[in-house]
């Protein structure tokens, strides 16, 4: 019987045609070189800023050595899950760093590390809530913190972007002991940041706990790289916090910093640490270099050079049919609209050798198609002038197109 014979074929066929009819249907481009600015990805040299790589550190010397060195320590693979022998040396030293550099923001803190950033937001969100909790989750959140909330059984409910008075009057009417605030800090396909400051006031007045996706933060935000919490200053019990390792850490992973009560509870409780393999040792013998980057003269240089190119793009920048969307970050999105548009947008910059990520729908709302650029350390201003400038020749050859509409 040939697939298109067979209906349960048949029928996710005809679903990928439909969403190539919508300009959904996404692909992906294979590299073949290190992440960094200038790639080669099949066969064709690419400037990218399209990459987490926001210090740079995805291909430094020294995390490359301290990969190697790892390695030749540990082998390749951890063989098992943290509670049984797969709970390396390795794994210890770096969660031992995490909290003593993450001390100054988490009271009596402890860090547990995990595979992925997605894996550790399952984990916090179900082992501290449950069919008698409510998780109060903000309607721009990470997918895997949306997964978390659905996944724990408790009562979810959703609050506006950054509307939290409506926030608070839902924790006002919940009757419900046990809650869980979830949030992400810097948002990924807008780039602003959340109101941590009010976050946190609220749940502490109401007995909730704040948890915090800092993906986009850590290692960028805060005089030394510890992220949201230092970028606004704040220290609270009340606070669970979530940083990612393979982003401005340049590694892989994540990790969970919050009072060691939360992490010992998060130990016996937390299915996705507990029912799987460790992360390889190597990788974590690596971020302990990583850390002495980020926490050092090396990670403030790389920071302040950041935002001077945060700045140089938005200054620089002047649009007269797409839009520009506010943002402080390392994310800047451009905001083009309809899909088509935007992925054709997406091609010519492709076709002069630069590439830009295409974020279309269901990951954005319909009619927010948008280009996201994301600056790293590891630019040079004179490649995000270079971008600059092909995105001005762009949007005016869509001028006469915009005014005939």
């Amino acid at each position: 019987m040939s697939a298109a014979q067979l209906p349960l074929l048949k029928n996710l066929q005809d679903e990928l045609a439909a969403l190539e009819a919508q300009h959904l249907l996404r692909r992906r481009r294979t590299v073949d070189t290190a992440c960094a600015p200038l790639v080669s990805a099949e066969g064709k040299d690419l400037l990218a800023f399209c990459s987490n790589d926001y210090l740079g550190l995805a291909a430094h010397p020294a995390l490359t050595a301290a990969l190697q060195q790892g390695a030749s320590l540990y082998g390749a693979g951890s063989g098992a899950s943290h509670l049984i022998n797969g709970h390396s040396r390795a794994h210890a030293q770096l969660e031992q760093r995490l909290a003593e550099f993450m001390a100054p923001q988490i009271e009596q803190a402890r860090a547990l590390y995990f595979g992925t950033g997605y894996m550790a937001n399952l984990a916090v969100i179900t082992a501290l809530a449950g069919k008698e909790a409510a998780v109060f989750s903000e309607a721009l959140n990470h997918a895997s913190l949306i997964d978390g909330a659905r996944l724990s059984r408790a009562s979810v409910q959703v609050f506006p972007h950054r509307d939290y008075a409506a926030l608070e009057l839902m924790l006002q009417n919940c009757t419900l002991e046990k809650r869980v605030v979830v949030t992400d800090s810097v948002f990924s396909m807008d780039g602003n940041i959340a109101d941590l400051p009010a976050l946190l006031a609220i749940c502490e007045r109401y007995g909730a706990w704040l948890m915090v996706d800092d993906a986009h933060g850590f290692g960028v935000l805060g005089e030394h790289g510890r992220g949201v919490l230092e970028h606004f200053n704040l220290r609270s019990p009340n606070l669970v916090y979530m940083g990612t390792l393979g982003k401005a850490a340049g590694v892989g992973g994540a990790f969970v910093a919050a009072h060691e009560t939360v992490i010992a509870w998060l130990v016996q409780k937390a299915r996705p640490y507990i029912y799987t393999t460790a992360a390889p040792p190597a990788l974590a013998h690596a971020l302990l270099s990583s850390l002495d980057i980020i926490s050092g003269a090396e990670g403030s240089q790389r920071r302040a050079h950041l935002q001077n190119l945060i700045g140089l793009f938005r200054s620089g920048l002047e649009l007269r049919n797409w839009r520009c969307m506010p943002s402080d970050t390392a994310i800047q999105p451009v905001l083009i609209g309809e899909n088509a548009a935007m992925l054709a947008v997406a091609a010519s910059l492709l076709e002069q050798g630069i590439w830009v990520g295409a974020i279309r729908p269901p990951t954005v709302p319909p009619g927010t198609a948008r280009l996201r650029a994301t600056l790293s350390a590891a630019h040079s201003e004179q490649q995000v002038l270079q971008l600059v400038q092909a995105l001005q020749r762009l949007d005016a050859a869509a001028s006469p197109a915009a005014e005939a509409a």
